[in-house]
């Protein structure tokens, strides 16, 4: 075994991406502070249109994380008290949190036994009469079935939310992640495959009423300095994270290559090992894998034995949102959504970032395999 199949390999590594990018950010950096362009700075729009183009949605708006940007999505197509809002229960908490945030209720839905996206058969049973909108999150890095959700959603007045965290670059059926839906919002978290230097996120849509309404919001709900039409609050993309996202833009579909080329490598060394369960990818998407994420019976025992030998695994998510205490408020008990329950027991997400060698990859199966044996 050669020296780096025996060394430890992280869950992300960022600095190939950071080597990259280094002298191009440094340079920005430079300007900007030169300026003194801190706040709402020629980088900020010149990202936010480059950003709609890679989308190929009609307008940007950059804000200050991704939570944020899931808040003001629903806000500008109305989301508020007494409105519920539907979304899978298995997601991170920011996509509920958000929902609350609005003056929301959350209502959750199962999904599917594949992919783990919102199921459109459970969205079904969870809409009432207060239903305003559905917030399909595209997970791992593929887009949700937006196609599959049920037909009535408009003719009923209930807007579609795209989250889209977790999916820059990826497409279903030709469509591009953040084009689906009335809005879609996404996070550009340093861990994420369009990855800031630091919390940021935006809004993207091809309605201009709904950019501007987010604009407006995350601004004070200030059209001119000193004016206040409507109650806001204080979210704006900083302009030296601009900057970074901007250079890392550019180099954002061959990082995605290389994500899918390591997940096929994946494939192919853990292709029929009994008690690992290999992630799916749904008909008609192109997967940029933002995680690659496993199932496995004694989940926290194999991620345990993983760790000791230095393999960065991690939970995407260990607990489904519904049975968090912070969500407790609702009254969702343990069974109601029985297979995000079962998949959060079992799910184990392997290192996966651009710059993975075949080697860790290959250290990565061996002591998978290794553990899961141990398991049996």
């Amino acid at each position: 075994m050669g020296a780096e199949q025996r060394a430890g390999v992280p869950l992300v590594d960022l600095s190939v991406q950071h080597a990259q990018v280094a002298e191009e950010v440094a340079q920005g950096f430079a300007e900007v502070l030169s300026t003194g362009d801190f706040i709402g700075g020629k980088a900020v729009g010149a990202f936010e249109r480059a950003y709609a183009e890679f989308t190929g949605a009609r307008a940007c708006v950059g804000v200050g994380n991704g939570t944020d940007a899931l808040e003001l999505a629903m806000r500008a197509v109305g989301v508020g008290p007494g409105d519920e809002v539907v979304l899978p229960a298995n997601t991170f908490i920011a996509t509920a949190e958000a929902v609350l945030r609005a003056g929301g209720t959350p209502v959750f839905a199962d999904v599917d036994d594949d992919a783990l996206l919102l199921d459109p058969a459970s969205v079904e049973g969870a809409l009432t009469a207060r239903t305003r909108a559905v917030v399909p999150v595209d997970l791992f890095g593929q887009v949700a079935p937006f196609e599959q959700l049920p037909a009535t959603l408009a003719q009923r007045g209930i807007r579609v939310v795209e989250d889209g965290a977790q999916s820059q670059g990826a497409t279903r059926h030709g469509k591009a992640a953040g084009t689906f839906g009335d809005v879609a919002a996404t996070s550009f978290y340093p861990g994420k495959n369009l990855g800031a230097y630091g919390d940021a996120g935006a809004v993207v849509t091809d309605d201009e009423e709904v950019a501007a309404t987010v604009r407006l919001l995350g601004a004070h709900g200030s059209p001119a300095k000193y004016e206040h039409t409507v109650v806001g609050f204080n979210s704006r993309l900083d302009t030296l994270q601009a900057v970074v996202l901007s250079a890392k833009l550019a180099r954002l579909r061959g990082w995605n290559a290389e994500r899918r080329a390591a997940a096929a490598v994946y494939d192919e060394l853990l292709a029929g090992t009994e008690g690992v369960r290999l992630p799916a990818t749904l008909a008609g998407n192109e997967h940029v894998w933002h995680l690659y994420v496993v199932r496995v019976d004694r989940r926290d025992e194999v991620l345990r034995r993983l760790q000791e030998e230095g393999v960065g695994a991690g939970v995407h998510y260990p607990t489904p949102v519904h049975l968090t205490p912070a969500m407790g408020h609702l009254g969702y008990g343990p069974g109601r959504f029985p297979v995000a329950e079962r998949a959060a027991r079992q799910i184990l997400s392997l290192p996966l970032f651009p710059g993975i060698t075949r080697g860790q990859q290959e250290r990565v199966a061996d002591v998978l395999r290794q553990a899961v044996e141990r398991q049996g």
